[in-house]
């Protein structure tokens, strides 16, 4: 993925709201997929994309590849956001996100296909939502993995114990449960009162949740026969 230059470089950041988006929804499809953490948004990204060709974008990944990154302008803020529970600024956020789908639709140049995103862990919170549907594409709906805290926490802690990621940790985790239900319900309600919000039930095991993500998706007019 092209690095996100620094803001000096990349008007982008700090550039008034366009007069369309990047990306129509007539050429690709934007999927936002919420659920709070550890709810197993990516596992079942994962599975859409092994089978149905999507291609996924967490945005958390995103913004560690770029704290990661050695000459980013942006990694300290990042990575102090991050272990803080807090949201990065959505600017930051949305610009790595449209490099990201520039970068795959080139990518996808001369082929007979139709892009389609499964953006994970985005939007947090509506000022993200609202740039990105202004300025890089609407979305077609918001694939919400509705999970209980108590099954979300035991999954994280098991998880922390190898993945070597720094907020999965109890501190971290609880700021995060905390963020998401603060910033991110409201983006959830938000597309919900718009009819743009499909709703799956994460408390089962995987497989179980993939049988009913399929069966949703299929019903929003997605061919999930495979």
């Amino acid at each position: 993925m092209p690095a996100l230059p620094p803001p000096a470089d990349n008007p982008k950041l700090s550039a008034p709201g366009k007069a369309t988006p990047t990306f129509s929804p007539d050429h690709i499809s934007v999927i936002y997929v919420l659920g709070g953490p550890g709810a197993g948004k990516g596992t079942q990204c994962a599975n859409l994309v092994r089978d149905y060709g999507f291609k996924h974008l967490s945005a958390g990944d995103l913004l560690r590849a770029e704290q990661d990154r050695p000459d980013s302008q942006f990694g300290n803020m990042i990575r102090e956001y991050i272990a803080d529970g807090k949201i990065v600024p959505m600017e930051v956020t949305v610009q790595l996100l449209e490099n990201a789908m520039t970068e795959e639709i080139n990518n996808q140049k001369g082929k007979d296909t139709h892009p389609r995103f499964l953006i994970d862990g985005f939007p947090r919170q509506m000022d993200q939502a609202l740039k990105f549907e202004e300025s890089v594409c609407p979305s077609k709906f918001t694939l919400f993995f509705d999970c209980p805290e108590e099954v979300m926490q035991e999954r994280l802690i098991n998880r922390g114990k190898t993945s070597g990621r720094a907020d999965d940790n109890a501190e971290s985790i609880k700021k995060r449960f905390r963020t998401f239900v603060e910033t991110s319900m409201p983006v959830v309600d938000y597309f919900d009162k718009a009819g743009k919000v499909v709703k799956v039930s994460a408390a089962e095991g995987p497989e179980e949740i993939y049988a009913e993500v399929k069966k949703r998706m299929g019903e929003r007019g997605f061919d999930m026969t495979k």
